[in-house]
């Protein structure tokens, strides 16, 4: 059987594995994070950004958009109906002013959050983690 061919580069992964420098390697048999999930050119920036922590580096309207999204989670720290009326109302008048082009970013299609109905859901959750 003839001598094979083994590139410097080959070689050195070889001799690699034989040290056992790549046995228990972080994420060894798990899946790819994010596979099949629809690719997005950006993958690389937003990863870097949540690894490095680096969120208020992001424009105002994205931060807005965030803010939007955990809106549940924020409120459920608060431990009055004045609290959350305040952060809805803040949000909101923060939301119209990107929709007029007023805040830094990308445009922001976001509507506002109706207080009353924000309320009666922070109500019935708040009652659910008392009588739990």
């Amino acid at each position: 059987m003839p001598d094979r061919y083994e590139s410097r580069i080959d070689r050195q992964i070889r001799e690699a594995q034989e040290r056992g420098e790549f046995d228990d390697l972080p994420g060894t048999g798990k899946p790819l994070p994010d596979r099949g999930t629809t690719y997005d050119e950006d993958w690389w920036i937003k990863d870097w950004v949540r690894r490095e922590n680096l969120t208020g580096l992001a424009p105002a309207s994205l931060r807005l958009r965030k803010e939007a999204e955990e809106l549940a989670q924020t409120l459920a720290g608060k431990n009055s109906e004045q609290a959350v009326r305040a952060t809805v109302a803040d949000l909101n008048e923060r939301i119209v002013r990107a929709r007029q082009g007023l805040i830094e970013g990308p445009p922001v299609f976001l509507g506002t959050f109706d207080a009353d109905e924000i309320v009666e859901t922070w109500r019935r959750q708040r009652r659910r983690s008392t009588t739990s």
